[in-house]
């Protein structure tokens, strides 16, 4: 028998992240994103309730439950996606030291990426270049072994956390000739010479969240420094760099709901003012041109849910993702929130193109998740090329 029903432990984090979201996060939602601030004494709150990246790189303290970094997402988000990626910011850091570093470096750098009720300590995945962003096998930055140290030398962009990071974990290649075997991850932790400011940029959507630039000019660090080191003197004993990266499929229905959270939020939203809106002397909901739309828009809220979750669940059994059901998570949530959003301002007609109301804002949000962690048509291409993979069937 299959059972939809989440655990006791699932049904409490569910309620409290949504109560988490509805007092703390939706009543300065609007706030943030117009002056594009790092929410940071929200991120303390969501840390002092266990929300966030642990000291063992999940993001939720003690968890065993692998729908539960989903869930919470789903429901930050619903509330802020900008504040929810705010407060989750260091979770793809977290997941390459957790993959890749060795224990000793995993109990140092995840600590040091870990905020508290007092302090907020942040991390960043430095991955995407201006010449290397679906193309990740094209990473310029380079990393030059020199002694007992390394010197990196190169440029990230649309970093989040990006030079306010405490910890940056940078993807570079030591040998380009060996193509992804060439790339390692080393970790440069803030204040590092050489670490310098790039662009910060100014988005569209998730503004709550920061994104900036990183240069590496000279910027020297020890060996041990990187990620699977096993000392100075060099040798590895994690995964390497190719297996953070292959974490990220795992993580992908995280992304998805983020993505989900949007959606569900503009399909509740649009839904209430179809009933209280009066037009012709009745509620638009009582329009089938109206009624049809919600009706599609909470079949793709449910669906995106599914493929979430089940996508979750395949990633904390072990169970492989044959037909890239990560990817197909992510881009079909994001899919969804877009759809969603946008059909939410139509629903709500001029009222929902005025920054009076939420739905407009999710639009700008939600745009920006069918092209992060892989755009949409890279995921997409990863799907097509499981699916040529598979046995025939006949």
């Amino acid at each position: 028998m299959v059972s939809l029903e989440l655990s006791e432990e699932e049904k409490m984090v569910q309620q409290v992240a949504h109560e988490f979201a509805k007092k703390e996060i939706r009543p300065v939602a609007a706030y943030y994103d117009e002056h594009e601030e790092v929410p940071y004494d929200i991120i303390k709150k969501a840390a002092a309730i266990g929300f966030g990246v642990s000291k063992q790189g999940s993001l939720l303290e003690g968890s065993g439950s692998s729908l539960i970094p989903s869930i919470l997402a789903e429901e930050l988000s619903w509330g802020c996606a900008g504040i929810a990626l705010a407060i989750n910011s260091s979770g793809l850091a977290g997941a390459a030291i957790a993959s890749t570093g060795s224990p000793e470096q995993r109990e140092k750098w995840l600590a040091a990426i870990s905020s508290d009720a007092d302090e907020v300590h942040l991390g960043a995945m430095c991955l995407t270049e201006p010449d290397a962003g679906s193309d990740v096998a094209n990473i310029q930055t380079t990393a030059t072994r020199d002694g007992d140290d390394y010197i990196l030398n190169g440029e990230k962009q649309f970093i989040t956390n990006g030079n306010i990071a405490d910890v940056h974990v940078v993807f570079a290649t030591e040998d380009r000739s060996k193509g992804w075997g060439g790339i390692g991850a080393y970790v440069v932790p803030r204040g590092t010479p050489g670490l310098e400011e790039g662009t910060t940029w100014k988005k569209m959507g998730i503004r709550a969240s920061h994104t900036a630039n990183v240069v590496f000019n000279e910027c020297r660090i020890p060996a041990d420094y990187k990620l699977g080191a096993q000392s100075k003197s060099g040798g590895g004993t994690g995964p390497g760099a190719l297996g953070a990266l292959m974490t990220l499929e795992r993580t992908r229905p995280v992304v998805g709901a983020y993505a989900l959270g949007i959606g569900r939020a503009a399909y509740e939203y649009a839904l209430d003012y179809s009933k209280d809106r009066v037009q012709f002397g009745r509620a638009i909901i009582k329009n089938q041109g109206v009624s049809f739309m919600l009706a599609d828009m909470a079949m793709a809220v449910e669906s995106a849910r599914l493929m979430v979750w089940r996508a979750a669940w395949m990633a904390g059994a072990n169970v492989p993702y044959l037909q890239a059901e990560g990817s197909m998570a992510k881009c079909f949530a994001s899919d969804m929130a877009m759809k969603v959003t946008v059909d939410a301002v139509q629903v709500l007609g001029g009222q929902g193109y005025m920054r009076d109301h939420p739905v407009e804002k999710w639009v700008r949000d939600a745009k920006i998740f069918q092209i992060f962690e892989g755009t949409n048509q890279i995921q997409r291409m990863v799907i097509g090329r499981a699916l040529e993979a598979l046995p025939k069937k006949g």
